[in-house]
């Protein structure tokens, strides 16, 4: 542990954060002398990251830690394994995520974009709960903070959430980032008596490699992409705020839809059943 680690220090995750947004918050964070774990699907390349944040940042307190997210029984043994090494947890950056041109299924039978963009940090959160309430007794507050997108969908279609009937890249990776937000709200208000912060973000138009691939490329800088993640994990001015979707740096309103609790609750329970390794109903 870092001997000049003080009281305003966080211990931070960050899933994806071996390239792209996810590794420029890493050193963005790593630069203001919190203690970061880095998260990658490839051990060696999480190793990796791990080392040129150490060096870039001049800061040692850097960890890493990885999984495929798109497997359940990884995300649990990362989870296990964060709470066997770390005594806190004071802010998760759900920031990994993927866009898929064709409907692929996960070994657990789920289509990779719900899994991997809505279902791996749905999962993580929840098993990191007990972690982020002990953080937030100790602290004072604890943070989760969901990387969605602008783009996220106007409605939801219920049968259709994985493909099923038909599938485009741009549909699935749109309706993800609307289960961002219906998710960061409905987990908002069941945590916020234990004084745990949920909030989401549009990072901004981003040239990075999902936007090459979805879209193109062009957009503004990874560097550019990280502040709005680095502000809501970092900030005095969110203290207390929860349940908000920000587009840079400031709250603004997300679509009609996801402020209906009903489909909040909705997307909840069918993410509870899709959960394929849970024990138990989480409760709050």
């Amino acid at each position: 542990m870092n001997s000049k680690r003080n009281y305003k220090t966080k211990t931070i995750l960050v899933t994806g954060s071996t390239d792209g947004i996810g590794k420029q918050t890493a050193l963005q964070l790593a630069r203001m002398g919190h203690r970061v774990i880095i998260h990658g699907r490839n051990p060696d390349k999480a190793k990796k990251a791990m080392g040129e944040i150490i060096k870039l940042s001049g800061n040692n307190d850097i960890e890493s830690v990885s999984c495929d997210l798109s497997i359940q029984r990884e995300i649990h043994q990362m989870a296990e394994e964060i709470q066997k090494r770390f005594d806190k947890l004071d802010v998760l950056i759900n920031n990994a995520g993927v866009y898929q041109s064709k409907r692929e299924l996960t070994p657990d039978g789920l289509e990779v974009t719900f899994a991997v963009n809505h279902m791996a940090p749905f999962i993580l959160t929840n098993l990191l709960f007990e972690l982020l309430k002990e953080t937030a007794k100790q602290t004072g507050e604890a943070r989760v903070i969901t990387v969605s997108s602008m783009i996220h969908a106007s409605s939801i279609e219920f049968d259709n959430l994985q493909g099923e009937r038909y599938f485009s890249g741009s549909y699935a990776y749109s309706l993800s980032k609307l289960c961002n937000v219906l998710f960061t709200y409905y987990y908002a208000d069941m945590v916020s008596q234990y004084d745990i912060r949920a909030n989401c973000l549009h990072p901004g138009v981003i040239d990075t490699k999902l936007l090459r691939k979805g879209w193109g490329g062009g957009g503004a800088s990874p560097e550019e992409g990280a502040k709005n993640s680095v502000y809501l994990a970092t900030s005095d001015r969110v203290k207390g705020v929860s349940g908000k979707y920000f587009m840079n740096m400031r709250p603004t309103r997300s679509a009609a839809i996801s402020y209906d609790k009903s489909v909040q609750k909705r997307l909840w329970d069918i993410s509870l059943q899709l959960w394929r390794y849970r024990l138990t109903k989480p409760h709050y």
